[in-house]
């Protein structure tokens, strides 16, 4: 028996404010949905690991990649001949990791930047910390600077890119307080500084250096070593295992600032902490593999629509469907046009910047507008 307002006529319509019927509600993912989503990722990203260990221009059957992983292992097996063994381990493997890695940062990444902003069109870029590490990446190139060898073009990427970051924060902070349509405008200013710092130097560099530019900031995983696993492994395992941490409040967080607070959430704190996870995730991830776009974007995004807005599996399911597509892509523009090799960021543009516009129609349509 519903209970309605004094002096209602009987029958009388719901005001326009109120919940519509069940029937009109978005159906409820099921409780099972996250554990077989999950299942399934784990899946597909084994079968993608193998696929992409065995194909290429020396292809591998994956009968011998398990075979030498199982020897490798210490779980029996036998070592292959010398050539397949030194691709597996020199060439494949290295590219596989540094992509699982990558595509985890990139997609807890955007998972946190939508949790923080409340906003499914939200991405690591916007703040600065893509446009921030390229700078750095384009001036060591300009510049002919090599005093750290294969190091100098990373670690001056991502240097730049996580004091872009706390830049953006520090110029949107006011009073104690950051509001989040600040942090935004200012990562858009930012954005548009770096973007003319960067032409500067395209203008100064010779053409040697214009087209190492190009190449980076197209985004690929080629030059993928051992070494630079490691660069990236230190800060991608700190940011994926803090992440998940902060799921609950974050789930309080989407509910609004102020309920929030009322229910012992330190939104200030929070949102400083998550912010510096992002940046520590994405400037690792832009340091070693150029800007790879919209893969925090896309996959979360998805995630939320299958499996609903809670961060508990939004965290880590990014993680996870981040991998899986940036392996996928990496093994697509390796193999597509061989033995030419696609640019990854142009491929993950290709595909994302459609979601995207029809990301953007579904929003605003669900909305009435943005007025």
């Amino acid at each position: 028996m519903t209970v309605t307002d004094k002096g209602a006529a009987p029958g009388a319509k719901a005001p326009a404010h109120e919940a519509p019927p069940v029937g009109d509600l978005p159906a409820r993912p099921r409780r099972g949905t996250p554990w077989l989503l999950t299942a399934a990722m784990t899946a597909l990203l084994v079968l993608l690991t193998l696929t992409s260990a065995g194909l290429g221009a020396y292809d591998i059957s994956p009968g011998d990649v398990l075979t030498s992983i199982a020897h490798r292992a210490g779980l029996g097996g036998s070592e292959l001949s010398r050539v397949p063994e030194s691709v597996l381990w020199n060439v494949r493997f290295p590219r596989i990791v540094l992509a699982l890695l990558i595509g985890a940062s990139l997609g807890c990444a955007g998972a946190l930047m939508q949790g923080v902003f409340g906003n499914p069109l939200a991405e690591p870029g916007v703040i600065g910390v893509s446009s921030g590490a390229a700078v750095g990446a384009v001036a060591a190139i300009s510049f002919g600077l090599n005093f750290l060898g294969n190091w100098t073009i990373p670690a001056f990427a991502f240097v730049t890119g996580l004091g872009t970051v706390l830049l953006v924060y520090a110029m949107s902070r006011s009073g104690g307080r950051t509001e989040v349509v600040t942090l935004i405008l200012t990562g858009i200013a930012v954005n548009a500084f770096t973007g003319a710092l960067i032409g500067l130097f395209i203008f100064f560099a010779d053409t040697a250096a214009v087209n190492q530019i190009t190449f980076w900031q197209l985004g690929s995983l080629s030059a993928a070593t051992w070494p630079k696993v490691l660069a990236v492994l230190p800060c991608a395992a700190l940011g994926l295992a803090v992440a998940p941490l902060y799921a609950r409040k974050l789930d309080l967080l989407s509910l609004g600032e102020r309920p929030a607070r009322h229910l012992g959430v330190d939104v200030e704190r929070l949102r400083i902490v998550l912010v510096l996870v992002i940046a520590l995730l994405t400037a690792a991830a832009v340091s070693v593999s150029g800007i790879i776009g919209f893969v925090g974007l896309v996959i979360p995004h998805l995630l939320r629509m299958a499996a609903g807005p809670g961060h508990r599996f939004l965290l880590p399911g990014s993680a996870l469907g981040g991998a899986v597509v940036l392996l996928a892509g990496d093994l697509a523009a390796r193999t597509v046009a061989e033995p030419a090799e696609l640019p990854l960021g142009v491929l993950t543009a290709l595909f994302g910047s459609p979601f995207f516009f029809w990301l953007l129609r579904r929003t605003r349509r669900r909305q009435g507008g943005w007025a």
